[in-house]
C-alpha cells in the first residue's frame, strides 16, 4: 500500500511502477460503462439492479464492470440481504481526479476526441491497437 502522501508519478528508484500502476488506474476508468458507474455511485451507494435500472446497462454487464472496479480497489460491496450494494471505497479522492478531468477536457477542447489513436474514432477505441507505437 502507498503511503497517501508519496508521489506515485515521481523520478527516481520506483518510478516506473508508479507510472504502470498509474496508467492501471487510468484504465480502470477507460470504458464509458465504468465511467457513468463511478459517476453513479459518486452519488452514493446502490445494489446492481437500481444501476442497471439509472443507466439502461444490462445487469451481466454491470455486475461484470463492478468486478472491474472492485478489483482495482476503486469501489467496494458489503451485503445487505440477498444482494450487495457498492459504493466506491474513496469517494472524495475519486470526485476530485473526475473534476480535474473534466476540467483538463475543458481545457483542451475537442482534442481528445479527435485523437487519431484514443479518440472516438480512434483505432484503439476500434480495437484495432492497443496505443501508439514505441
Amino acid at each position: 500500500m502507498r503511503d497517501e502522501g508519496s508521489d506515485a508519478l515521481g523520478s527516481g528508484p520506483g518510478a516506473e511502477v508508479g507510472l504502470a500502476a498509474a496508467a492501471c488506474l487510468f484504465h480502470g476508468f477507460s470504458e464509458p460503462a465504468r465511467l457513468s458507474i463511478v459517476r453513479h455511485l459518486s452519488l452514493g451507494e446502490h445494489r446492481v439492479v437500481e444501476l442497471t435500472e439509472h443507466l439502461g446497462l444490462a445487469q451481466s454487464t454491470v455486475s461484470k464492470h463492478l468486478a472491474c472496479l472492485r478489483d482495482c480497489g476503486l469501489v467496494e460491496s458489503r451485503p445487505r440481504g440477498r444482494a450487495s450494494i457498492f459504493s466506491l471505497t474513496h469517494p472524495e479522492a475519486t470526485l476530485e481526479l473526475l473534476a480535474a478531468a473534466e476540467r483538463l477536457l475543458s481545457l483542451t477542447g475537442d482534442a481528445v476526441a479527435l485523437c487519431p489513436v484514443y479518440g472516438m474514432d480512434g483505432t484503439a477505441s476500434l480495437g484495432h491497437a492497443s496505443g501508439p507505437a514505441s
